[in-house]
């Protein structure tokens, strides 16, 4: 390939350097030929004595002629088949009588001729060779719509492996009998066992989904083909199938391997539901996929890995056994997942030694991989802006906020009348979450504005949640509130500061009576079918299965909710005005405070929330494991836990 370009690129340099001679002897020549003169006004100039000298190259028909005691120099051409010596005799002088001087022919002067005549052809044709080879390159898309547009990662490069991804224990385990398969087929041969053809990664952005899968090929130092979903489908008819035909085969031929289909959702969508019907190029890509994957038999030693978070779309026919037979669920990691991901992004890096990467996990509930990557980076720019050698606590402390609220806004100027209210806006926020046992407690306050907030107050869980309680609801919408209700005590008014707390609690009022079965009234159901539009991507339309009567009963508890956490953020600001006035005047005068500073402000403890059930370590006699009840409920059909919710820092 590099000898085929450098060939091309000197049969151009070749046709650009004739050209360039060609245009030099031109121009030279046409500077030293002067002007024209006819054979009538040479005789009349040699006859007056006017001619110094005639000169002419052999075999050439111009002849230059020079003047005595002048530098001008005139050309004639000699008509054809007459020389100089018959042209001079037809008009009567004598050849002797003037001097003429005859050059030997110059070697390059027939050729440049040539090669003046024949420039046009040559560079056209070289034109037409460039596009010809430019045609068969993998560039051009012209001629190569049906190949594929994998990305390939051979053994030969630095591979990613296990160590690499932390914080997916179990979807580890999970893949690493796609590796032993991979490397000691034999193994399960023997047995008769058939390794799953497909493994389908499910998790939320950022969760490590493709990095899993070039660990997967680094364990098993096999080759690793890369390709979105999104990549099969083009303008042309024909174009997915016909790429997916060519990874395949690809594949087969690079056998034992590994194909990973990022974002399947984008031609894994379920059949039938667009306008295009059977004919639709989406699913004539998806049918070539589900025969390809047929097509394995038990040689063919490839695995496929893909990636979504939407498996609710998938086409039924791609999760059946045989295709994707295997899900592996990447969440969002937990305390512990976070402290592995955060050593494995700051090996390398020079961190200060009063760092606690567990503290930092703390800090961090609901980031996902990619998030905990981002905040080391944003980190190690913050130093590297501070000419620092290492990483110090403030970066990373620094960075969390940059990821969570975004990038402080220093050139923001408000007046002092919105700076107050701002600081009492956010201490109102601060000081019902600390006074009510069921609320997170408040780890840092501050009115610099950041993104598009004007300030926020961060609250973080003592342990990480998965579950919520009806309590712990009711509590955060009265934080949602207090900032609000603050603004209206000391201001007698709100301004557009709560717009973002008002529709988030709204939304969560919502939830619980419509969702999560948390209204008394109501009781535990679920009203309203979500179903997707498949051409407004991420919209959703909630089906609506109940009546009138019922949609206003929903209104009124969801009423019913903000109402009381309106009543009670109002109670505690009322009876702690002093409170109010002393975390809002510190806001005043140092923009940022931090949870213990506001629990100094206070002589008695944090209240704690009553914890109503059996004990957590049962007696002995309860320790054995009781015998499943029969149910004819299926597994499918018993409630699911609420889902996890990323704390977001109230505005």
């Amino acid at each position: 390939m590099a000898d085929n370009k450098w060939l091309r690129n000197g049969f151009v340099w070749m046709i650009l350097i004739i050209a360039a001679i060609a245009v030099w002897v031109t121009f030279v020549q046409g500077g030293r030929s002067g002007s024209s003169i006819t054979t009538q006004e040479l005789a009349a100039d040699i006859k007056a004595g006017k001619v110094e000298q005639l000169t002419m190259s052999s075999g050439s028909d111009e002849v230059q002629v020079h003047y005595i005691g002048s530098n001008e120099v005139r050309t004639l051409r000699l008509p054809t088949n007459v020389d100089i010596f018959e042209l001079l005799q037809t008009y009567g002088i004598d050849p002797k009588s003037v001097s003429i001087r005859v050059n030997p022919a110059s070697q390059w002067g027939n050729w440049l001729g040539t090669l003046t005549f024949l420039l046009p052809t040559l560079f056209l044709i070289g034109v037409i060779i460039f596009m010809m080879r430019q045609a068969q390159g993998t560039n051009n898309q012209a001629l190569s719509f049906g190949k594929s547009r994998a990305r390939v990662f051979t053994s030969n490069r630095p591979t990613v492996t296990f160590d690499d991804v932390a914080g997916v224990d179990e979807a580890k385990e999970e893949l690493q009998e796609i590796v032993e398969f991979l490397k000691y087929p034999e193994k399960f041969a023997a047995l008769g066992a058939r390794i799953p053809r497909g493994v389908l990664l499910v998790g939320p952005p950022g969760t490590g989904k493709t990095l899993l899968s070039r660990a997967v090929a680094g364990e098993a130092g096999v080759p690793f083909f890369s390709i979105s979903g999104s990549e099969f489908v083009e303008m042309f008819v024909g174009v997915g199938a016909s790429r997916v035909r060519d990874l395949f085969d690809q594949a087969k031929r690079n056998a034992p391997c590994i194909v990973f289909i990022d974002e399947i959702d984008a031609v894994g969508r379920q059949r039938g539901a667009g306008l295009g019907g059977s004919h639709d190029e989406r699913e004539q890509t998806l049918n070539q996929i589900l025969v390809e994957m047929d097509g394995f038999d038990s040689s063919t030693n490839v695995i496929v890995l893909a990636a979504t978070n939407r498996p609710d779309v998938l086409d039924p026919a791609l999760l059946r056994p045989g295709r994707f037979d295997r899900q592996v669920v990447l969440d969002r990691p937990d305390l512990h997942g976070r402290l592995a991901i955060l050593k494995v992004h700051t090996r390398g890096k020079p961190l200060e030694s009063d760092v606690d990467l567990e503290d930092l996990a703390r800090q961090t509930p609901g980031f996902s991989g990619a998030d905990l990557e981002n905040l080391v980076n944003e980190a190690a720019i913050l130093a590297a802006r501070r000419n620092k050698k290492t990483i110090g606590r403030r970066e990373l402390y620094e960075a969390i906020d940059r990821v969570v609220a975004g990038p402080e806004r220093k050139s923001r100027r408000i007046s002092e009348r919105e700076k107050l209210m701002t600081a009492y806006h956010e201490a109102g926020h601060a000081l019902v979450a600390r006074m009510l046992p069921h609320a997170d407690p408040v780890h840092k306050v501050s009115i610099v504005a950041r993104g598009m907030m004007g300030g926020y107050t961060r609250v973080l869980p003592e342990e990480d949640r998965f579950f919520w309680t009806k309590k712990q609801f009711e509590a955060q919408l009265a934080v949602f509130m207090a900032g609000l209700v603050a603004e209206e005590l000391v201001f007698q008014e709100i301004s557009t500061g709560a717009a973002n707390d008002i529709e988030r609690a709204t939304t969560l009022a919502r939830r619980m009576v419509t969702e999560f079965g948390m209204s008394e009234r109501l009781g535990p159901l679920a009203f309203g079918r979500k179903e997707e539009l498949i051409f407004l991507g991420r919209e959703i339309a909630e089906q609506r299965n109940y009546s009138d009567q019922v949609a206003y009963e929903i209104d009124q508890e969801v009423r019913r909710l903000i109402d009381q956490a309106y009543q009670t953020a109002k109670n505690i600001l009322m009876q702690h005005m002093d409170k109010l006035e002393k975390i809002a005047t510190l806001l005043v005068e140092k923009e940022t405070i931090e949870g213990h500073e506001i629990e100094a402000l206070f002589d008695e403890p944090r209240p704690r929330p009553e914890l109503v059930g059996p004990p957590v370590t049962k007696p002995a006699a309860l320790m054995r494991t009781p015998e499943p009840p029969q149910t004819d409920v299926a597994p499918e059909s018993r409630p699911t836990p609420a889902p996890q919710i990323r704390p977001q820092p109230a505005s």
